[in-house]
């Protein structure tokens, strides 16, 4: 009799095991994001606290750009969460990779899909300070095949024609500053750390395995991790795993204490709900990996200035990408928008020659400047504080933080995203917006919840380590500046057009 009830007893156990890890799996997780600046950063550097001159001059636009993230404010505080580190105005991932896991520290991109690090043999890698990740050093990991559907999630993979590994699934990845990463596609186990300790294992993830790997990458960054809604991008292979393919994000805004750590939430659970949301159709245009919404114009105070002059939009004008800081929009839109700030502005421009041609002004901008409106489709309004649209790039200088392009579209930067939670919902195409500060820095708390908490100072802190159509819409008659250096015009001009075809 001891012995059945035992053995029941070991039964209900273990069903209880996989309940409870069922469950964990349905409520999504929770990773924390901190800035470059942050002291809790292992990239940290106290001598550089502004805008990073990479940042300004913006080597990595488009696919690799600079990278914020969010978390939803009904999140259940139980849910997992993992820390994630900012570098250059990027933010980096930690996760690890294999069994025995290896810390990896990767860029966190809404502006491309795939999860890449440099791998060991590396025939051409850009220098890294942290060790290369070794496959053979993996239990779990494992080669794609040439003809295995997973090869064929990238549109830009190859067989193998060497002898020694025949019928590998080869992948090329590049990017719009000319970087480049080649390599064998594969599967591995991934685990992302709790801040209460807690692993998260996700197992069979398909990455690029990079033994080619050039172009703008530094030596702090093993990698990518591509936030798109491709089919091979981390959203959509944890879609399933987590209940939905949707995640939200909450940036703390670049003024904020730097100890203070931004969120990213996954799955079922990070949902951007309650008062005051406000949500703009998800377009989907050919190319698959990019955040696509309508942007019909924006207001400076109450002057309301249309994206286009003819009053016109195209669907999808816009997209919005964490890896870019300044907001882009076309030169028209952006000289109108200049010239209505400068109007408003009641103070001198300050002409600094290294800053030039970028609008800026002293300390008092930061009280005194006008209230930008974004309006995107279905009457989603975004007010964005003059803390988001004027950064400091040097002491006491604050710097429009919009730039023009030649293109007809633009991105939507993460400078001015830090003023809401942002949820992507891809299976439901949709994009919602809650805003974390009313010009009040206690709303952050009660917004984005645990977003506002300071991290505990790890010991190592400091060590180095598709509507394809472009449908017309009308808009109502209701600004933006001409700053930006020829280096971020030209790497703009042609890109955005390409994205949106």
């Amino acid at each position: 009799m001891a012995r059945t009830l035992f053995c029941l007893l070991n039964i209900v156990a273990k069903l209880c095991f996989f309940i409870h890890h069922a469950i964990a799996r349905n409520t999504g997780f929770t990773i924390d994001l901190i800035r470059r600046d942050s002291p809790n950063s292992p990239f940290y550097d106290p001598k550089n606290t502004l805008i990073p001159e990479r940042s300004r001059r913006h080597p990595h636009l488009g696919p690799n750009g600079d990278h914020f993230i969010i978390k939803a404010p009904s999140l259940n505080v139980k849910i997992p969460q993992s820390h994630i580190f900012p570098n250059n105005g990027q933010y980096v991932m930690k996760l690890g990779l294999g069994s025995p896991p290896v810390d990896i520290y990767a860029l966190a991109d809404t502006g491309s899909d795939l999860f890449w690090t440099q791998c060991l043999p590396c025939d051409s890698c850009y220098q890294q300070k942290n060790p290369k990740y070794d496959p053979r050093a993996s239990a779990t990991y494992k080669d794609i095949q040439c003809q295995s559907q997973q090869c064929h999630l990238l549109d830009t993979v190859f067989c193998s024609a060497r002898p020694a590994i025949p019928n590998l699934c080869n992948y090329t990845y590049g990017y719009a500053s000319a970087s480049l990463t080649q390599g064998f596609l594969a599967t591995e186990k991934i685990t992302l750390t709790s801040n209460t300790g807690q692993p998260v294992s996700i197992p069979n993830i398909v990455f690029g395995c990079g033994h080619n790997n050039t172009g703008g990458f530094n030596e702090n960054e093993m990698g990518l991790i591509g936030l798109g809604k491709g089919p091979i991008s981390f959203i959509s292979q944890m879609g399933s795993a987590f209940g939905a393919r949707r995640f939200s994000q909450c940036l703390v805004p670049f003024h904020t204490d730097p100890s203070i750590s931004s969120k990213m939430s996954f799955g079922v659970g990070s949902e951007v709900k309650g008062p005051g949301v406000v949500s703009t159709p998800m377009v989907h245009l050919q190319d698959p990996t990019y955040y696509f919404a309508t942007l019909y114009g924006i207001s400076v105070g109450d002057k309301y200035l249309p994206f286009n002059s003819s009053g016109t939009v195209s669907k999808g004008n816009m997209f919005l990408d964490s890896g870019t800081p300044p907001t882009i929009v076309p030169t028209d839109f952006y000289n109108r928008l200049e010239s209505e700030v400068r109007s408003q502005v009641k103070l001198t421009p300050i002409d600094d020659p290294q800053l030039r041609p970028q609008l800026c002004y002293g300390n008092d901008i930061q009280a005194q400047g006008p209230i930008l409106t974004a309006h995107f489709d279905q009457n989603a309004d975004l007010k964005l504080t003059q803390k988001s649209i004027f950064i400091e790039a040097k002491p006491g200088i604050f710097c429009f933080a919009m730039v023009p392009t030649n293109s007809s579209g633009g991105i939507y930067g993460n400078f001015v995203q830090t003023d809401y939670l942002i949820g992507f919902d891809i299976d439901k195409s949709v994009i919602s917006f809650k805003q974390t500060v009313s010009f009040d820095e206690q709303s952050i708390e009660s917004t984005c919840g645990c977003y506002a908490r300071p991290l505990r100072q790890s010991p190592s802190a400091h060590e180095d380590p598709t509507e394809s159509s472009q449908t017309k819409t009308s808009t109502p008659a209701r600004t933006f500046p001409t700053s930006g250096t020829a280096t971020m015009v030209d790497l703009t001009n042609n890109m955005i057009d390409h994205l949106r075809r």
